[in-house]
């Protein structure tokens, strides 16, 4: 078995993992919504675009949560490449994502990424030194 990177993969350096680049994504960034999801997403500073998820309690159980995050990933990862890099992304899918058909969700998302790159660096403050 191949151990590297393949290109249809997902691997972890594409994902938000960290509560602070959750947080540094909704309170910084920009929101868009539709009927099966809110995205939030961010400037990042790298070549590549990163997906983060949350999917609250609401949505359903566990079982219904975990299968609307596999699909929400599936989406972000065959469509990756339509994706400009340079994002921090944040998916908030709504309960009717789990029901939703799967073209549908990913109709829905790719309307809400961004569409171009970022104009410049990410959108956080410098940090003041410490005298």
């Amino acid at each position: 078995m191949n151990a590297g990177w393949r290109p249809n993969s997902f691997p972890k350096h594409l994902r938000l993992l960290r509560r602070g680049e959750f947080r540094r994504v909704y309170d910084e960034g920009r929101r868009r919504s539709a009927p099966l999801c809110t995205v939030f997403f961010r400037s990042n500073g790298l070549d590549e675009s990163r997906l983060g998820l949350t999917v609250p309690v609401a949505v359903g159980n566990a079982v219904i949560r975990n299968r609307v995050k596999r699909r929400v990933r599936e989406a972000f990862r065959q469509n990756r490449a339509a994706i400009p890099g340079g994002w921090d992304i944040v998916v908030n899918p709504r309960r009717e994502a789990a029901k939703a058909p799967f073209p549908d969700l990913v109709r829905q998302l790719i309307s809400l990424f961004p569409a171009a790159p970022p104009l410049s660096a990410p959108a956080s403050p410098p940090k003041a030194e410490a005298l």
